[in-house]
């Protein structure tokens, strides 16, 4: 009967310790610069508060919408409920026109 080798633990080297980067303090702007930038920042701030409130009414409104008015869920478009394709199709091709349309003034309002 032969001996069997000895199990051998295999590791990888030891790796030496990444050092992380420390933050940079920003560079200071022209005061003009500043208040531009800050400007800028509320705009888009406000566009995007803007912009959730639309998404919000319109993924938590449909659903209301139509518990409100259960009429428009016994309606039927190609043989699907109406409330199961305002549910599932709808919001999607307006979320997209949402996305754009936020994008659009996004971009707008960096301009100078």
């Amino acid at each position: 009967m032969t001996a069997r080798p000895r199990r051998v633990a295999v590791s990888a080297p030891p790796e030496r310790g990444t050092a992380v980067p420390r933050p940079q303090p920003a560079a200071a702007l022209d005061p003009g610069l500043a208040e531009r930038a800050r400007g800028l920042r509320r705009a888009q701030l406000r566009r995007a508060v803007v912009t959730l409130a639309c998404a919000a009414v319109l993924l938590f409104g449909l659903p209301v919408l139509l518990r409100l008015a259960p009429d428009l869920a016994r309606w039927r478009v190609g043989g699907l409920p109406l409330g199961w394709i305002a549910v599932a199709w709808l919001p999607y091709p307006l979320l997209g026109v949402l996305a754009w349309w936020h994008l659009r003034r996004a971009e707008r309002a960096e301009r100078p």
